[in-house]
C-alpha cells in the first residue's frame, strides 16, 4: 500500500528535495502538493492523506494557520511543521496546536525520514536540538521561584500588594488604571497559583520578598 504525503511548500526546490529524499525510502509513495492555504484544503478534500509535510511559512495565511483550521475541522491527518525557524518557541506552539512534530529544513536531509517515520508509527517528533532546548527550558523554569517568573510590572505589583496596597492605590502609585492593575493581579496569582491576597502576602512573608 502507498504512502501517501502532502507537501505544502510554496518553494519549488523544497518541495523537489522532499520527494528525492523520500522516494528513496519509500518503495510505494504517493505525493501532492500546495503552495497555499487554499491548495492545502484542496488537496485534503480530494485524498486521504498520511502525512502533511507543512511548511510554517506559506504566503498569505501562514502554516500555523492551516494547522489551526485542519485542528478545527477535526481531520486526524498527521502533520509535520517544516521550517527554516529552529526556535525552541515556535516548535512548541506548534506541538501545542497539535501538530505532530516539527522540524527545520536545515536538517531534513538526516532527520526527515526518521520524522516521518515516528509520526507515521503514531508518536511526536522534534528533533534533538530542540528536544535539548525543550529540556533547558523546563531546568530553567523548574530552577526558579514562583515570584522570578513575573514580568518587572507584576513584580512591582506583587510587592505593593503585599505590603497592604489595595488595587486603587496600586494604580494612582504606578500611574496606570484600576483595571490594568487588577489585571496584573489576576496573572500574578495564575503564575504562581495562588488563590487570594492573602496566601500571596504569606508567600511574600516566606520568601522576604517584603
Amino acid at each position: 500500500m502507498a504512502t501517501k504525503i502532502l507537501i505544502a511548500d510554496d518553494h519549488s526546490a523544497i518541495r523537489i528535495g522532499v520527494r528525492q529524499i523520500c522516494t528513496g525510502e519509500f518503495p510505494f509513495v504517493q505525493f501532492g502538493e500546495a503552495t497555499n492555504y487554499a491548495e492545502v484544503f484542496q488537496k485534503l478534500k480530494e485524498s486521504d492523506w498520511d502525512i502533511v509535510i507543512l511548511d510554517i511559512d506559506l504566503p498569505g495565511r501562514n502554516g500555523l494557520d492551516v494547522l489551526k483550521q485542519i485542528r478545527a475541522d477535526k481531520r486526524k491527518v498527521p502533520v509535520l511543521m517544516f521550517s527554516f525557524h529552529g526556535e525552541e518557541q515556535i516548535a512548541l506552539r506548534a506541538l501545542k496546536m497539535g501538530a505532530s512534530g516539527y522540524l527545520s529544513k536545515d536538517t531534513a536531509d538526516q532527520e526527515l525520514i526518521k520524522a516521518i517515520n515516528k509520526i507515521l508509527d503514531g508518536k511526536k517528533y522534534v528533533s534533538p536540538a530542540v528536544s535539548e532546548k525543550f529540556l533547558e527550558m523546563m531546568d530553567d523554569d523548574a530552577m526558579k521561584e514562583p515570584h522570578e517568573l513575573l514580568s518587572d510590572r507584576e513584580y512591582q505589583t506583587l510587592l505593593l500588594i503585599a505590603s497592604g496596597k489595595t488595587v486603587s492605590e496600586i494604580a494612582d502609585m504606578l500611574y496606570l488604571s484600576t483595571p490594568t492593575i487588577s489585571t496584573y493581579r489576576a496573572r500574578i496569582l495564575a503564575k504562581m497559583k495562588l488563590k487570594n491576597n492573602a496566601e500571596l502576602t504569606n508567600y511574600a512573608i516566606s520568601q522576604r520578598l517584603v
